[in-house]
């Protein structure tokens, strides 16, 4: 196999830089070193990710969690927008508000993902297209991460009655039921929480995402990554 060199300029913690060093795709895979780059990543993407989740302004402002919103959410919102601007306004800010309250749920399960990450997820990573490391890390915790925030995003949006303010003005609106299926007239606490979390999670991805294929390009460059 083709051998490439890694100019492996990844600074840890301490500030220590990794030399530059010449693998082959199968020994990077299998080496501590690969593995190490691409966790440290990860684990960057993330601690970007949970800084702007921590920050309510940072959250609002961040256009990739926007583009994570769910299409149910947005066509909602989209309604809203046309009968009840301030809702939509009140609505992110409470989600924003549900992502500082779960950002510390989200971290730890992403985190432990990353660890567990082995040398065939290495391998899949190198020889993939830009942003893999972060669609395994997603495959890994997707599901684990909505199902441990939901509950906590429930109970967020209670404390508002976001839920029956919405209701209330979409009332005589045959969106949700359309949105919802069948002849549902409005939208549940449960429901509306599955949609923010699905935003969270997905927007937290976002986050890694771009952060993984723009550090990429320095730390595995030389890989066509």
């Amino acid at each position: 196999m083709k051998k490439y060199i890694i100019a492996a300029s990844l600074i840890i913690g301490t500030g220590a830089i990794l030399s530059t060093i010449t693998h082959s795709c199968t020994s990077l895979a299998t080496s501590d070193l690969g593995l190490s780059i691409i966790k440290n990543i990860l684990l960057n993407g993330i601690d970007k990710g949970a800084g702007i989740y921590g920050n309510r302004e940072a959250f609002l402002q961040n256009n990739l969690v926007d583009k994570a919103l769910p299409k149910e959410l947005r066509d909602i919102n989209a309604t809203l927008e046309k009968i009840a601007p301030s809702l939509v306004k009140k609505e992110r800010e409470y989600i924003a508000d549900a992502a500082v309250f779960t950002v510390n749920i989200s971290k730890p399960i992403l985190q432990n993902a990353v660890h567990s990450l082995n040398a065939q997820d290495v391998t899949r990573i190198i020889q993939g297209e830009k942003g893999t490391a972060t669609l395994i890390l997603k495959e890994k915790t997707s599901q684990q991460l909505i199902t441990a925030i939901s509950p906590k995003v429930e109970e967020e949006l209670n404390k508002y009655g976001i839920v029956k303010t919405i209701n209330t003005a979409l009332s005589g609106s045959n969106l949700l039921g359309s949105l919802l299926g069948g002849n549902k007239s409005s939208v549940n606490a449960g429901g509306l929480s599955t949609l923010a979390s699905e935003q969270l999670v997905n927007g937290l991805f976002n986050i890694i995402e771009d952060y993984e294929i723009q550090n990429s390009k320095s730390l595995l460059g030389p890989l066509g990554k």
